[in-house]
C-alpha cells in the first residue's frame, strides 16, 4: 500500500493518520509535488486527473479524494469502531467529515494562506477569513458541548481525523482566536492518540 504525497497537505495527513489507526503498513512517497515529479505530470494525471494529492494505490487500486480513502481504509480494516455500519451512526460521521470538506475548508483556506504560506491576499479577504474560519470552530465547539468529547459522539470515529486536523491548524494559526474551551479541551484528548501526535503538526509552506 502506497501514499503519494507530501506531509505538508493536511488531505495527505488525513490518511496517514487513519492508517496509523488501523494499523495498516504502508509506504509513503513524497516525491510528488516537487519540481521533478510534477502533479501536473501526465504519470500523476493518470492516477488522479485532478492533479492532487492524496492517491492511495493498494496493490494497483488506485483512490484519490482524502475523506474516501479513510473511508475505504476504515471498512477494509473492519474498524466499526471508526466507521460504524448502523445507517444513522455512519451517517453522523460521514456528515461531519462532509462539514470539514465543504464549510470548515474554505473558511480556513484565505486565511492560513495568507498568514502561514505568506500567500498575497488583500486585508479584507484575510479578515473575512479569519471571522468565518472562528465562526465555525465555534459551531464544532457547540458539538463538542454536546457529545461531550468527540465531534460525532461520545468515542473516537472517523470524523475526528478531518476535524481534528483542522482544529489543530486553526490553533496553530497566527490570528485571533475566539475563546473555545470545548475545542482545546478536544486537541488535549486528540493529542494521546500516536496517529495525531505524529500527523497533526507539519505545517511548514
Amino acid at each position: 500500500m502506497r501514499v503519494l504525497g507530501r506531509m505538508t497537505s493536511i488531505n495527505v495527513r488525513k490518511v496517514l493518520w487513519t492508517l496509523t489507526e488501523v494499523g495498516a503498513a504502508f509506504e509513503q512517497d513524497e516525491s510528488w509535488g516537487t519540481p521533478a515529479s510534477t502533479l501536473r505530470s501526465a504519470a500523476f494525471l493518470k492516477l488522479n486527473p485532478n492533479g492532487l494529492v492524496p492517491v492511495l494505490d493498494d496493490d494497483g487500486f488506485v483512490l484519490w479524494e482524502s475523506n474516501t480513502i479513510c473511508r475505504y481504509l476504515a471498512a477494509k480494516h473492519g474498524r466499526d469502531d471508526l466507521l460504524p455500519p448502523a445507517p444513522a451512526a455512519r451517517a453522523l460521521v460521514e456528515m461531519w467529515m462532509d462539514w470539514q470538506a465543504t464549510e470548515l475548508n474554505p473558511a480556513w483556506r484565505p486565511a492560513f494562506n495568507a498568514l502561514v504560506r505568506k500567500s498575497p491576499a488583500d486585508p479584507d479577504s484575510i479578515e473575512r477569513s479569519c471571522t468565518a474560519w472562528n465562526s465555525a470552530m465555534a459551531l464544532l465547539d457547540a458539538q463538542l458541548a454536546q457529545t461531550g468529547a468527540y465531534v460525532a459522539g461520545p468515542a473516537f470515529t472517523l470524523a475526528d481525523v478531518p476535524v481534528g486536523l483542522s482544529a489543530h491548524r486553526w490553533r496553530q494559526t497566527p490570528l485571533h482566536h475566539a475563546a473555545l474551551p470545548r475545542v482545546e479541551d478536544y486537541l488535549q484528548r486528540l493529542d494521546e492518540r500516536p496517529g495525531f501526535r505524529r500527523y497533526a503538526t507539519p505545517e511548514t509552506p
